[in-house]
């Protein structure tokens, strides 16, 4: 039997809001807020077993494998085994990784919960990410090539992630457009009507 614990996937594309919305989701519900990007600034800077292992393959310009982004996960989740839940952001990014998180999750009585799709169109997200660019300085988010790019990698190898979800009826969308107050709200709704607590 699963447990009661709440196990989110944010999703959307680059821009979305995903990560603002994710620190929100984390404080509310006291969730574990996870995100793949921190993680690998985490293993990395630590120069842990699996940060060496992750940048061998970064130095050749090649994805780290799933196995070692899972290893991370695993770490992670074991590092803080009294939370209510988690939120997985900018992960599962393909199927075999969903597959992979299905399966970690099992192994501890577990199962994610819902995947919460933050809808926004194209050419809002160019705008965001060109906006976010200018305030950061980061190069590749100044280029709208680079912009458009991102998004269709997104379409192409992450949105099937969503049908994989949707097939075991956990998927949701929820509209990205208006103040973060008004996105985290439809966040909560949808959350407050799955939430067994």
């Amino acid at each position: 039997m699963y447990n009661t614990m709440l196990n989110l996937i944010l999703f959307g594309p680059p821009g979305s809001g995903k990560g603002t919305q994710a620190q929100k989701l984390a404080e509310k519900y006291e969730l574990l807020h996870i995100s793949t990007g921190d993680l690998f600034r985490h293993e990395l800077g630590n120069n842990t077993p699996l940060g060496q292992e992750a940048r061998r393959y970064m130095d050749q310009g090649k994805l780290v494998p799933d196995e070692i982004t899972i290893g991370m996960l695993r770490n992670k989740i074991e590092a803080h085994p009294q939370v209510k839940g988690y939120i997985f952001d900018g992960f599962p990014r393909t199927i075999p990784q969903a597959e992979a998180l299905d399966k970690l999750l099992a192994e501890r009585g577990q199962s994610i919960t819902a995947l919460i799709a933050i809808d926004v169109p194209d050419e809002e997200i160019i705008q965001r990410i060109l906006l976010r660019g200018k305030e950061s300085g980061r190069s590749d988010d100044q280029d709208e090539k680079i912009i458009r790019q991102r998004i269709a990698t997104y379409r192409e190898q992450t949105l099937p992630v969503y049908n994989y979800y949707e097939n075991q009826n956990k998927a949701y969308t929820i509209n990205g457009l208006g103040l973060v107050e008004e996105i985290s709200q439809g966040l909560f709704q949808v959350i407050d009507e799955l939430s067994p607590c």
